[in-house]
């Protein structure tokens, strides 16, 4: 940055969400963020030992809703994601996510779709759906239909 530069800050909320393999669940989260906010809020999604590819029963199901994750590839959680959000949603990963003091941190205990077949995994996509719904309203971001 030169003199004289103001650095940009974002006064878009941005969310992570982790999970063991960011194949599943956390993937479908973040899914749901850019179908009902489109722009409005910063996403991003990780794992604690990401798996080699998304779940495919997972882009199925969210398929059905509308959501194309297809492209979404599993990435590995790192320091820098957790400490640049505003808020972090883990599921399923328990002590082996990173807690940094001060930083807003919530836990959502959600059935692994991992090897499900997509009738179990939808009701697993749609209370993602809602929960997701629930954040964005307390973030103050209104969700478009």
């Amino acid at each position: 940055m030169r003199r004289g530069e103001v650095e940009a800050v974002s006064d878009k909320p941005s969310v992570l969400f982790v999970c063991v393999h960011n194949a599943g669940r956390s993937q479908m989260a973040a899914g749901w963020v850019a179908l009902l906010a489109g722009d409005r809020v910063e996403v991003r999604s990780a794992g604690t030992e990401p798996a080699a590819a998304v779940n495919p029963v997972a882009v199925e199901a969210m398929a059905e809703v509308g959501v194309d994750i297809t492209a979404a590839q599993p990435r590995v959680l790192t320091l820098d994601a957790v400490e640049t959000s505003d808020v972090v949603i883990t599921m399923g990963c328990g002590d082996t996510c990173p807690v940094l003091p001060g930083k807003r941190y919530l836990d959502w205990e959600l059935a692994d779709p991992a090897g499900r077949p997509l009738d179990e995994v939808r009701p697993v996509r749609d209370d993602i759906g809602r929960r997701v719904e629930g954040l964005l309203a307390d973030l103050g971001v209104p969700v478009r239909r």
